[in-house]
């Protein structure tokens, strides 16, 4: 009897960066699954391949979805080929298609991943080849059938990766701007915030936008998926469009308006503000991103408050000189205190010596990596009342 990939029951691995996972979790969660296990960079669940479908569609914070079909006992390169080539790949992947393979390997036996992935396509190959008389192409291109190998010690485990290319960028970005963080990392800060998705969200230094157009699209419950159209799923054998397109229509009929929602958004570049535009525009959520070229300190801030300001500064690892940041930071630090009253302020930044120079003891420290920068998400309770003035005012030590 043929093998049925999109009929089986597997462990499910999703993952993340570094930090990101208890958010990802947490959005696993709120979609109806029940969590096997949460680790630094993997959250792990029991479920089929039209739930790897939904996972990809939905997830924020996600960089792949993998499927697992088999682990494997392998000291060396023979063997892992060997059990590579039982798994009846001619059911799995079409025979005349195109795959990719990645890896993670940390075994004694090898010292070179290319090798690995060398000896999973020519396993994957020959196992076709003897069963159909052809053959699949394969290459770096991760945009059709994708497998992933992790390899430890002599266990190994062989994946569908569900996703292909990864999902930590979401497709509406296509002017990246300087320096950007990836959407999934925005997305993680965002969820890390006291935002209620509808009091005003003001975002100076917006950059290329990110910030702005993923407090937009949480806002209006608008899904990553809604934005890619091709993903590995769809490449295996198995796959019916029509799975696909009824998770699509779900994403399509979840989206709601909020009519009263304003994100105020600054740059003094005209080519950020410009940027900006665009991304919201592809996005679907331009009309509730009100941009401005300005010095940031003439951001508009909402009279009623109980929003959210959220800075994303240069640090100096990437731009920037330090003594002309240590000034900028100063003046944000003034532009909290003085028009930002009512808010909670959050600055992201991987430079804690330069946040010193805020001038506000942050209320929360909340860790994450931009790439490999250690970051934190500084939270300031930015009161409206006189009788915390002078807590508001007490600078760091």
């Amino acid at each position: 009897m043929a093998f049925e990939l999109f009929k089986e029951s597997s462990r499910i691995i999703v993952t993340c960066n570094k930090r990101i996972a208890p958010y990802l979790e947490q959005e696993i969660k709120d979609l109806g699954y029940s969590p096997e296990g949460a680790y630094p960079t993997r959250i792990e669940l029991m479920g089929t391949m039209q739930d790897c479908i939904r996972l990809n569609l939905n997830l924020r914070c996600a960089s792949q979805v993998h499927f697992s079909l088999r682990q494997l006992r392998a000291k060396n390169g023979d063997e892992l080929y060997r059990g590579l080539e039982e798994i009846p790949w001619e059911d799995i992947i079409p025979n005349e298609g195109y795959f990719s393979v990645t890896c993670n390997v940390d075994t004694p036996s090898i010292n070179n991943t290319m090798f690995v992935n060398v000896k999973v396509k020519d396993a994957i190959v020959d196992r076709i080849r003897h069963k159909t008389g052809t053959r699949p192409n394969s290459g770096p291109n991760m945009d059709k059938a994708a497998v992933y190998l992790y390899w430890k010690d002599d266990e190994a485990e062989v994946f569908i990766d569900t996703s292909g290319e990864t999902l930590s960028k979401h497709g509406y970005r296509k002017i990246p701007g300087k320096a950007p963080m990836l959407e999934a990392l925005v997305a993680a800060t965002l969820y890390a915030t006291k935002w209620d998705k509808a009091s005003p969200f003001v975002n100076p230094m917006c950059g290329s936008g990110t910030i702005a157009v993923e407090a937009a699209l949480m806002a209006t419950q608008r899904k990553p998926g809604l934005f890619r159209r091709n993903y590995s799923f769809m490449h295996f054998v198995g796959f019916e469009i029509g799975n696909y397109h009824r998770e699509f229509q779900k994403l399509k009929d979840q989206v709601k308006e909020v009519p009263n929602l304003v994100i105020h958004a600054t740059d003094i570049s005209e080519d950020a503000v410009n940027v900006t535009k665009v991304n919201a525009e592809i996005a679907g959520v331009s009309e509730y991103i009100k941009t401005k070229k300005c010095d940031f300190a003439d951001t508009y801030v909402p009279e009623e408050g109980g929003g959210v300001v959220y800075f994303n500064p240069e640090y100096g690892e990437r731009l920037g000189e330090i003594d002309e940041l240590e000034a900028t930071y100063k003046r944000v630090g003034d532009f909290l205190k003085q028009q930002c009253k009512g808010y909670t302020g959050y600055i992201f930044t991987g430079n804690l010596d330069l946040a010193k120079k805020i001038g506000l003891r942050a209320s929360k420290r909340i860790e994450f990596y931009n790439a490999k920068i250690d970051c934190r998400l500084l939270e300031y309770e930015l009161y409206a009342g006189t009788r915390d003035k002078d807590k508001l005012l007490k600078a760091e030590s």
